[in-house]
């Protein structure tokens, strides 16, 4: 399992469309990763319904800081690795961070990903 994190908020200005560009560029990579017999997550995919079933008022707010970045360390404290893509990221910086201390695999090219069935 292989979370792939990238920026989300990072340079968009919390504009939506940039919102939901960053999150696809996320899930067209985990797509690959899938393809290759990984089973890839993001904390996105986690977290934005939970945001949503919070009530959050969006990227910021008093429940984004408690649910956004908590999601993704619980759940990458669960993978193999972490895919890290795109430009500039504290949070996804922060996972590559998590990662590096427990061990865990540390990828920033999908080239670098060893066959399914290999990682760690």
């Amino acid at each position: 399992m292989i979370l792939v994190a990238g920026p989300y908020r990072s340079g968009t200005g919390d504009d939506p469309a940039e919102l939901a560009a960053n999150v696809r560029a996320m899930n067209e990579t985990a797509l690959v990763l899938f393809r290759a017999g990984h089973l890839p997550v993001t904390g996105e995919a986690l977290a934005l319904p939970l945001l949503e079933a919070a009530g959050s008022g969006g990227p910021g707010d008093p429940l984004f800081d408690e649910l956004f970045h908590p999601v993704a360390e619980r759940l990458l404290d669960r993978c193999d690795a972490v895919l890290r893509i795109g430009g500039p990221s504290p949070g996804a910086d922060r996972m590559v961070e998590r990662a590096h201390a427990r061990g865990k695999g540390v990828y920033t090219d999908l080239a670098d990903v060893p066959a399914a069935g290999g990682t760690r």
